[in-house]
Order: structure tokens, then C-alpha cells, then sequence
């Protein structure tokens, strides 16, 4: 039997949510050391995060949870993108990502019902400005600024794509603890560990491909420039549209009525004349 082979994927610019969490997903598999290394980061927030004392929690892990979530954005924004690596444009993107991620965290400690779609809205319209950082090499504004601009290309399918990587691994962990639950408190923990190590990379990955959907968009759907004749007939032709018939005047007058002498063009008495 003849195996089936897939349909080719669709370019960036019409890239569904699907594809983009397929394309993800075969990312994570060719590249699965290094983009397994990017979970070690957002795993041992999460541990913090359930090990740490009030005090510190609220403290300390925005704060160091946003920074190692930024840094493990970058690290899959140069798995995914394949780009080199500047120390200005590192630092920008770091500073970027501060700023796309620290809602995410705060919400992780304060756990208010609704508000992680909030969060989220918030990173599909600012997160992008980590991957331009990286790529186009601009400052701090100018990449939030772009990577606004990116997100408003087509923010339903920035938004849904990073929800639907949500909830693949949010299904996925589920998954993971329902089979671990008769153990104990400690080894739940470890469990938890474990899948967000494994999981957190397809969310970072998928953000970072996102960046290449976004940016295809805008170049598509820009406007064409204007043509400079407007869509007019040269002026050098002597038989364009709405032009009189050159020649007009040099026509015979018809019989029976012959013109008079000293007439205008049309037959007419000139000006003066008593008649």
C-alpha cells in the first residue's frame, strides 16, 4: 500500500492555527535538545513558585519569573528563527520581554479567575516585540511599537494561536497528572516539573514562528503604491480618449449652404456686421 503523503504547508501569510502548532511541534522534534533545554527556565519558576513562602513569592518571582521567561523566549527565538546572536539586540529583546511577560507571572501569583485570557491578549499584542528586537535589530520602543503593529496585522490569529498552544499543554499536563495522582504530594511536584520541561518549549517555539506569520501579513496586506498617470492616456496621444477629432475644422461645409465669405468657423456672421 502506498503511503499517503501530506499536503504541503501554507505559506506564512495564510498560515492556519493548526499549522502554525503542527510546524511547532515538528520544530520541537528536529531540534529537540536544544529546544528541550529552553523548559529548565519556566519549570523552575513553577517550582519556585510552589515552594517558595508567601513573602518571597510575591517578591521575588515576577521579578526573576518574567526575566528567566524572557530569556528562554529569546533562546527559542533562535531556535526557531535560526538567527545570530548581538549583544545589543539581546539586551533589547531582554528588555522587551520584561515587559511582555510580567503580567503573565503576576497573574501565576495572584490567580484571579478570567484574567488569564486577559494576560494573554496582553502578550499575543506586546510579545512579538522580542522576536523584532532580535531580528531587525531596532530599540526598545521602536520594537514594542512594531511589534504592536505585527500583532494588529491579524490579532485573532496571534491571539488563537497562543491559546490553542496554551491549552495543548495545559491538556497535555492534565493528562500527566490524572495518571500520577494516587502518588505522592512530592512526586506530583516532580511531575509537574517534568511536564512543564517538556511542555513549556512548544509554547515558546510556537510564539517565536508566530513572529513569521505576523510579519508576512503586513507585507501582504500593505497597500500597492499609486500609479503616477493615474490610470490616464498619455497626453502626447493624438487619439486618446476625450479628444476632439483633429480633423473637425478643416471639414467641408455641406451643399446647398455654402459658407460666407468672411464667416466664422461655424458660419456665422463675424462680429459687426449689420446683417
Amino acid at each position: 500500500m502506498s503511503r499517503t503523503e501530506l499536503p504541503p504547508p501554507l505559506p506564512p501569510e495564510t498560515r492556519t492555527v493548526g499549522q502554525l502548532v503542527a510546524e511547532s511541534v515538528r520544530l520541537y522534534g528536529a531540534r529537540f535538545w536544544a529546544s528541550l533545554a529552553l523548559g529548565f527556565g519556566p519549570a523552575a519558576v513553577a517550582l519556585m513558585l510552589a515552594e517558595l513562602p508567601d513573602v518571597l513569592e510575591w517578591t521575588v518571582i515576577p521579578v526573576v519569573g518574567a526575566a528567566i521567561w524572557a530569556l528562554a523566549y529569546i533562546g527559542a527565538c533562535r531556535v526557531g528563527l535560526a538567527i545570530g546572536v548581538d549583544r545589543r539586540n539581546v539586551g533589547t529583546a531582554f528588555a522587551v520581554g520584561l515587559v511582555a511577560f510580567l503580567p503573565l507571572i503576576v497573574q501565576r501569583v495572584l490567580v484571579l479567575p478570567g484574567f488569564d485570557i486577559v494576560t494573554l491578549a496582553y502578550f499575543a499584542f506586546v510579545g512579538l516585540a522580542v522576536p523584532v528586537a532580535l531580528v531587525e535589530g531596532r530599540g526598545f520602543r521602536d520594537s514594542l511599537r512594531r511589534g504592536m503593529q505585527l500583532a494588529r496585522a491579524d490579532f485573532i490569529h496571534a491571539f488563537g494561536s497562543l491559546a490553542t498552544l496554551v491549552i495543548t499543554t495545559f491538556l497535555t499536563g492534565l493528562v500527566l497528572f490524572f495518571l500520577l495522582r494516587g502518588v505522592g504530594d512530592q512526586a506530583l511536584r516532580v511531575a509537574a516539573f517534568l511536564a512543564l520541561l517538556v511542555l513549556a518549549p512548544l509554547f515558546l517555539l510556537g510564539a517565536a514562528l508566530l513572529y513569521v506569520d505576523q510579519a508576512a501579513r503586513v507585507v501582504d496586506s500593505s497597500p500597492r503604491p499609486r500609479r503616477s498617470d493615474a490610470d490616464l492616456y498619455p497626453a502626447v496621444e493624438s487619439d486618446g480618449a476625450g479628444r476632439p477629432d483633429p480633423e473637425v475644422e478643416s471639414r467641408p461645409a455641406p451643399r446647398g449652404k455654402p459658407r460666407r465669405r468672411g464667416a466664422g468657423r461655424e458660419g456665422r456672421p463675424p462680429v459687426g456686421d449689420a446683417r
